[in-house]
């Protein structure tokens, strides 16, 4: 097996340490996080970590919930010190870790085609904090967090689920229910209560061991030996990378279906299917407008040719009336809407 080339800080417990709690939110996720702050205690006993899906837009998220709780809410900035009472959100197009005690962030590979992703902080949650660690998913589609709410569970710490009959968005709290057994399954208004009952400190003396493949990911994620560590971890699949074009690996997981590239792009099943879905449909207006810029040169050059030899251009307009007809049938196909797939559909009922 190949060496594994990660940051030794971030695989450490912090003995003594109150437990610090990382949420994870998308779709409702805004409107979720202030009526959480709003309840929330001052002087909340445990640093807060929150990602809300919101890409490389710029952001006030920080600010909205830092005017609505008694807690400070910050956007979070490189080797920030975590501190009591306070609420790091995860800034626009940045993943946030927490390693070694402090906050690291990077425009690292996407995860389920979204940066920030839940995912990543949630595997740095496991590996930097263990039992001291509580992840949160709240509303959002798809299952971004599900993974690194079960990243969690395996090192000790505590998986906190919304209800999703009380969610906005009840998908992203059901794949999780799919992917891990919770500690707690609570609606929006009962988490306030929870999380300060959860925020009590714990003993020094309890220690954790990382599962190897949990390590193995995260430094492929970093881009540290990543071909080495997801060889190790993973296969190669038929699949290939909607980020970057290269080779998708299926993890080898028996409990979700996932997928990650060299470069670090990771997908579960569901996101991928999302994904490409919209890669198709680019492909498609891609290819229609190739043939119908390929026909307007065609059209013009027939247009020189006959200036200059009457009859010539005659070849040129025949292979333009030819994909005039093919651009006619890729443009049907392409407005005719399938019949949508519903990829947020959960892998099993819930009762």
């Amino acid at each position: 097996m190949p060496e594994i080339r990660t940051r030794e800080m971030s695989i450490q417990p912090q003995p003594g340490r109150t437990p610090f709690i990382f949420i994870g939110a998308s779709s409702g996720g805004v409107y979720a996080m202030l009526d959480l702050v709003a309840a929330l205690p001052a002087g909340f006993p445990s640093p807060i970590f929150f990602v809300q899906h919101i890409g490389a837009r710029r952001s006030e998220l920080a600010e909205l919930l830092n005017r609505r709780g008694a807690n400070r809410a910050v956007q979070a900035r490189e080797g920030d010190v975590p501190e009591a009472g306070t609420i790091y959100v995860a800034p626009p197009d940045h993943h946030m870790l927490l390693e070694g005690g402090v906050v690291r962030l990077n425009r690292g590979p996407k995860e389920h085609h979204a940066r920030p992703a839940i995912d990543p902080l949630f595997r740095s949650a496991a590996l930097s904090c263990g039992p001291a660690a509580v992840g949160v998913v709240l509303t959002g589609g798809l299952d971004d967090g599900s993974a690194g709410l079960r990243a969690i569970k395996d090192c000790g710490g505590t998986v906190v689920v919304q209800d999703p009959e009380d969610a906005h968005e009840p998908s992203m709290p059901r794949a999780a229910l799919d992917a891990v057994e919770p500690d707690h399954v609570v609606v929006l208004a009962e988490l306030p209560a929870l999380l300060l009952r959860l925020a009590v400190p714990m003993p020094d003396d309890r220690h954790f061991d990382a599962p190897d493949e949990l390590r193995r990911e995260y430094a492929v994620a970093l881009g540290d030996q990543a071909v080495e560590n997801l060889k190790a971890i993973a296969q190669p699949s038929l699949f290939s990378c909607p980020d970057c074009g290269g080779v998708l690996f299926e993890l080898d997981d028996k409990r979700l279906v996932r997928y990650r590239c060299h470069t670090g792009h990771a997908f579960s099943l569901r996101t991928l299917a999302a994904t490409q879905e919209q890669v198709a449909d680019a492909a498609l207006w891609t290819g229609l407008r190739a043939l119908q810029e390929k026909e307007s040169i065609l059209r013009r050059l027939a247009r020189t040719q006959e200036s200059s030899v009457p009859g010539s251009g005659a070849a040129c307009l025949r292979e333009a009336d030819q994909l005039s007809g093919l651009a006619s049938a890729l443009r049907k196909l392409t407005m005719k809407a399938p019949e949508a797939a519903d990829f947020d559909a959960p892998a099993r009922p819930h009762p």
